[in-house]
């Protein structure tokens, strides 16, 4: 149980970050004692792939705190992370510091699977939550969320790692905090687009009774319809007429009414 709550663990931290509990595992593998990882996954404590991790870690920790470009970086990892969590699930449940189970030393296919499992839900659930983020908040929270996700990532493998009891809160904290940034950035989404709505028929009906909208009050400028323009046309030739027409009376009434009489 306890294997696989290490297991579980360092997949959801694989889910939010890859690159991080990649790592981590690496160091303690070759530093420390708290990991032994199996014959067959020694190589993640090699020198070239903590290089290589912490290389790839960084180029991350940048893409994924630019907005538009966090939303790429997550479709491309929805391979890598996965992958990244199987290892990872195989390596440490395996440990045999950490707690030796002969399931998952006999199975690391099924541990691979089950890894891969957890870090997929933790990576979509990510994915899902990150645009409501940038929704909400124009883009400006993306950041501050990535910041929070590498810091989950972070402690959660070191919890992983020395107090794994304590994962199965983590995960009711993580999702707990998934469906709340979804259903807000939901329900401020469709109160935008109430708003919206609303000014959209306010316009619409001035429009109709002739009034002109000012250009910066309006998102969704609409050319004004020919029979409108032929109102307006209208009431201009009306205009006209009446001026002429006014035009006309004031110099009949300057005439004399009658010729004057000729004098003797």
């Amino acid at each position: 149980m306890i294997a696989a709550l290490t297991g579980a663990g360092l997949s959801a931290a694989a889910g939010l970050n890859a690159f991080i509990p990649l790592v981590i595992v690496g160091l303690f593998a070759r530093f420390t004692e708290f990991i032994v990882l199996p014959d067959h996954l020694t190589w993640l404590e090699s020198w070239p792939v903590i290089i290589v991790g912490l290389l790839l870690l960084t180029l991350e920790l940048v893409l994924d705190k630019i907005p538009g470009v966090d939303h790429i970086n997550d479709l491309m990892q929805t391979i890598i992370r996965p992958v990244v969590g199987g290892i990872l699930f195989a390596a440490t449940a395996a440990s045999q510091v950490v707690d030796q189970s002969n399931f998952w030393q006999d199975n690391p296919l099924v541990a691979g699977i089950v890894g891969a499992l957890v870090t997929l839900a933790v990576h979509l659930g990510k994915a899902a939550s990150r645009p409501a983020v940038n929704a909400t908040t124009g883009g400006t929270g993306a950041p501050l969320a990535s910041f929070a996700e590498d810091a989950i990532a972070v402690v959660l493998s070191l919890v992983a790692i020395f107090v794994p009891v304590l994962v199965v809160f983590v995960f009711i904290f993580m999702g707990i905090a998934v469906y709340r940034i979804v259903t807000t950035g939901r329900r401020r989404r469709r109160h935008r687009e109430m708003l919206q709505a609303k000014e959209r028929q306010e316009r619409e009906a001035q429009e109709a009774e002739g009034g002109m909208v000012a250009w910066w009050r309006s998102k969704w400028r609409e050319p004004r319809s020919l029979s409108w323009r032929g109102d307006g046309a209208s009431a201009r030739r009306a205009r006209s007429a009446s001026s002429a027409t006014s035009a006309a009376s004031v110099s009949s009434d300057e005439t004399p009414s009658s010729a004057p009489t000729p004098q003797d």
